[in-house]
């Protein structure tokens, strides 16, 4: 299967130090066609006055791998953090696969952006835990970032290649999990104890490659380590 790493933002927060990148993926399915891991932040995206926003139309975005929305047929969402499901609705065709504690949380939460993902005719097919989406891509809870954050597993030639969306924010983070502390990173962590027991699991998956919504770095193992590329 191939992998399409979409550019969709940058974000800096005005607060703290925290300058990223915003990344969606497509996956080009060979039988449930394309699938979209998170759609990057809405607009009008002027409502967070608290970050500096650099944002860009998915519609932009997928045409410069020559597609459009309609050709992406399902939506993942790592979880529903604005610069993750803010283009929910482009996608008003496709289901939208999330963790149920994770639009629950949501619905409490995020009252600020719940348009972007709760809006009319939003269709919802919500996960208990881990679940198969299509022949050889699943998600895979990972708590710990938000209550219901999950992680992306998908089978490939290359071996499993995982997107793990705020489950660590960067590739240092990643790889530095045991001994690092989320608390360091504002919002890395609304749960360290679950975090950290997150990314032990992604660890023990041994995944070939890992991918980040806000590092443009990609991990490839080597052996029982990780190289950056």
């Amino acid at each position: 299967m191939e992998i399409l790493r979409l550019h969709l933002a940058e974000v800096g927060a005005k607060r703290f130090e925290f300058d990223v990148p915003v990344h969606g993926f497509v996956i080009m399915h060979p039988t449930a066609g394309a699938i979209l891991v998170d759609t990057g932040v809405g607009f009008p995206f002027e409502i967070f006055t608290d970050w500096r926003i650099v944002n860009h139309h998915m519609k932009d975005a997928l045409a410069e791998h020559d597609l459009a929305p309609i050709d992406v047929k399902i939506v993942i969402n790592t979880h529903l953090h604005f610069d993750h499901c803010g283009q929910n609705a482009v996608f008003r065709h496709a289901p939208f696969y999330v963790q149920r504690t994770e639009l629950d949380r949501a619905r409490r939460d995020e009252k600020r952006t719940s348009e972007w993902f709760d809006f009319a005719g939003a269709r919802f097919e919500l996960m208990d835990g881990d679940a198969e989406v299509a022949p050889g891509v699943r998600v895979v809870a990972t708590p710990g970032h938000t209550l219901g954050h999950q992680s992306v597993l998908v089978e490939t030639q290359e071996g499993d290649q995982v997107f793990i969306g705020d489950a660590a924010y960067n590739a240092r983070i990643f790889e530095s999990h045991e001994d690092f502390d989320p608390n360091q990173v504002p919002g890395q962590a609304a749960d360290s104890g679950s975090w950290r027991r997150s990314l032990e699991r992604l660890h023990s998956m041994r995944p070939e490659q890992v991918h980040f919504c806000h590092d443009t770095s990609v991990l490839h193992r080597v052996g029982d380590t990780y190289h950056r590329h």
